[in-house]
């Protein structure tokens, strides 16, 4: 048995993607040190990501004096240094795309976070990207807002890979995965090929914790303390419940014998944000079949060091249910804490890109 703790998620039906892309990363060969390695099976990026990598990386320099003496605007500067990240990080996972049929070996870019409340400029901009990739194993992330639902519709029927991104409630999951059936459903009515279209439904954990504990924190009794620390596994366990019910439906079976592949739940925002929490608490408790955690760099190291890999996704069923009513009867209703953090996920997501926008059309760099 191999001693590497993240090889060994395989046994257990979870592939590790790298919630993080920088250029060094992949000039340096450590990218390709993971892939080997540690069997990295994937990469997610998004604006912060992506702004922030290159806002404080030197390797972008001499490219972004580059695309300005070209004339060209600031939106385009900024994707063309991210699309040839992606395309390179994407080249490096190609075999393994192979080798697993079109079942992992996937770079995730985002489309612009200020289309997040437009439909059909998402469609738009996805398609676009898309094209301008030119990769198979590269998914277009769309959040998953309610104008993001018929984007994620269209998309899979164009055949175009989607990571629903800013996903925090078991119902907005649901809409989502219906969503993606429907397109799956339009493609096969056309006549299209289903096999190698693939998406992941990204769950965002730690922003819950943080919010509904804030709010357990402000009410103080003993009651709300026993339940800090429990929304974000147990509604992800709920999520995976979900996952596992429509695989036993009968319209998805009929996809399925089309050969459509099913949208793997991925556990996004891993790292844990409070200190007293432990290190690995989004990643050990969520081990199971069919799914993806994708890990900051600091928690894939993490997780190599001391990670306990066990099937655990469908312990506490029981608890995980009853915990939303119990909130409930605090006052903490887990769709409206969604509902806040999708509007802050947006944002955070809007702000840094914009700022890096501001640096390049004033020459910062």
């Amino acid at each position: 048995m191999t001693t590497n703790r993240l090889l060994r998620l395989r046994k257990f039906g979870q592939s590790v993607w790298l919630d993080y892309i920088r250029r060094d990363l992949i000039d340096s060969g450590e990218l390709e040190r993971l892939i080997r390695d540690d069997g990295l099976a994937g990469v997610t990026s998004n604006p912060a990501i992506f702004a922030k990598a290159i806002a404080n990386g030197h390797e972008y320099e001499a490219p972004i004096r580059e695309l300005a003496r070209h004339g060209l605007p600031v939106a385009a500067q900024y994707e063309a240094l991210a699309l040839g990240d992606v395309m390179r990080a994407a080249d490096l996972f190609r075999p393994l795309y192979e080798e697993t049929q079109g079942g992992d070996g996937f770079v995730s870019f985002e489309v612009s976070p200020h289309l997040a409340h437009d439909t059909g400029a998402t469609i738009t901009e996805a398609q676009r990207l898309w094209a301008a990739i030119g990769r198979p194993n590269v998914m277009i992330k769309v959040p998953a807002t309610r104008e993001g639902l018929p984007a994620i519709r269209f998309l899979a029927a164009a055949g175009v890979n989607v990571n629903v991104t800013l996903l925090f409630s078991v119902a907005r999951y649901r809409e989502v995965a219906e969503a993606w059936m429907q397109g799956l459903e339009d493609r096969a009515l056309a006549g299209a090929p289903l096999g190698r279209v693939t998406s992941v439904a990204s769950f965002f954990l730690s922003r819950i914790d943080t919010l509904v504990d804030s709010r357990l924190d402000k009410l103080g009794t003993g009651e709300a303390q026993a339940l800090r620390g429990q929304a974000a596994v147990a509604s992800a366990r709920l999520a995976y419940q979900e996952f596992q019910s429509i695989g036993a439906q009968a319209r998805w079976q009929a996809l399925a014998r089309e050969g459509a592949r099913a949208q793997r739940l991925l556990w996004a925002s891993t790292g844990a944000k409070d200190p007293a929490y432990h290190d690995l608490k989004y990643v050990e408790p969520l081990i199971g079949g069919e799914t993806v955690n994708t890990l900051t760099p600091e928690t894939l190291a993490a997780y190599r060091d001391h990670g306990d890999p066990a099937a655990r996704l469908a312990d506490c069923a029981e608890a995980a249910r009853s915990l939303p009513a119990a909130l409930c009867a605090l006052g903490i209703n887990l769709d409206e804490i969604a509902s806040q953090l999708e509007d802050e996920g947006i944002r955070k997501f809007v702000e840094p890109y914009d700022r890096l926008l501001v640096r390049l059309g004033a020459n910062l760099f």
